[in-house]
């Protein structure tokens, strides 16, 4: 398997799509809500366009599963930009051999979506800079004994 360098960003593209309420029907959302095995929320144009705290938010409540801690305390988290309603989620892991990367970021991918008024959802994978235990907020780190 190959992994990207430290300097080529990897995004990870949604598992469904979400059909446009123009271009597809009930039926159809209904179908891509559940091969997708989870509710799917379609784009409401007349939502506020999202914050970077909406965001960062939503990304709190997605856990490392190894260390029942969430991905921005973890410092995870490198780079949240929102730009009218595409958000970009610039995110590293613990190590290049993490086995839960594509777990993780594809619940960052998720929770980023599920927030009102977001159309667009980038997870780019970046390995610059590594992460380092002292990425860890500062609480965290204590509690964990750093």
């Amino acid at each position: 398997m190959d992994l990207p360098t430290p300097d080529t960003p990897v995004s990870v593209p949604g598992a469904a799509a979400v059909p446009s309420a123009a271009a597809g029907s009930a039926a159809a959302g209904s179908a891509a809500a559940g091969s997708a095995g989870e509710s799917a929320q379609a784009f409401d144009p007349s939502e506020p366009p999202p914050t970077v705290d909406q965001v960062k938010l939503a990304l709190r409540r997605v856990k490392d599963p190894d260390l029942n801690l969430n991905i921005i305390d973890l410092g995870l988290v490198y780079d949240i930009a929102v730009d009218d309603r595409s958000v970009k989620v610039d995110m590293s892991l613990t190590s290049p051999a993490c086995p839960s990367g594509p777990q993780l970021m594809g619940d960052a991918e998720r929770a980023a979506r599920a927030v009102p008024g977001v159309r667009d959802v980038a997870v780019n994978l970046v390995w610059s800079p590594m992460w380092s235990p002292d990425r860890i907020e500062p609480r965290v780190r204590a509690y964990m004994g750093f």
